[in-house]
């Protein structure tokens, strides 16, 4: 499902994927069990700015899910929850700033530059961590996740999989960039 240039879908298109969205939300109960989709729906009817930021995760491999509410804020949080890292998403370096320090073979992207474009947030350590408790993510690939800016500004940045029934965190140079290691991306509506 491709977007318009605005950044806005068609009424064709939010219908499609408020399709998709409710049928993934009834396949995967576990995950938001005490979510109701109708709730969820009005949600997104009244945000409809975000519906774009869904269609991008959808559109990239994320398969996007309702993982969470706020009570405070009324928020729904969305995360990326296809079985390994978005096919979309992947062979790309960290940052803008690690982007730029190649001076050859550079990736058509950073991590970071590609979630901003897509109006969503990388997951943290802590997030990841808890995707993995409603299910297993990434057995066979990896996924950067939000780096502390010690580590940043030190070359690295950090990125998780599941391996061994362990969900591991692990460094590499920011600038790195591999065919099995893409991000998963959060949205709070």
């Amino acid at each position: 499902m491709k977007a318009t240039a605005s950044g806005t879908l068609s009424r064709k298109q939010q219908e499609d994927l408020l399709f998709t969205l409710q049928a993934r939300f009834e396949k995967n109960q576990a995950r938001h069990p005490d979510l109701n989709w109708a709730k969820v729906q009005a949600r997104l009817e009244a945000h409809p700015e975000k519906l774009w930021s869904l269609s991008e995760m959808e559109r990239t491999g994320g398969e996007p899910d309702v993982v969470g509410h706020d009570q405070k804020t009324g928020e729904y949080v969305f995360y990326d929850c296809a079985e390994e890292s978005p096919k979309g998403r992947r062979s790309l370096c960290y940052d803008r700033q690690a982007l730029n320090s190649r001076k050859e073979h550079k990736p058509k992207s950073s991590a970071l530059d590609m979630a901003a474009e897509m109006g969503i947030e990388l997951l943290s350590e802590e997030q990841y961590r808890a995707l993995q408790e409603l299910g297993e993510f990434d057995s066979k690939t990896s996924s950067w996740v939000r780096t502390p800016a010690k580590v940043r500004m030190l070359g690295g940045a950090l990125f998780c999989d599941r391996r061994f029934d362990t969900v591991f965190l692990y460094h590499n140079g920011a600038e790195s960039y591999y065919a099995a290691r893409g991000f998963r991306g959060c949205l709070k509506v």
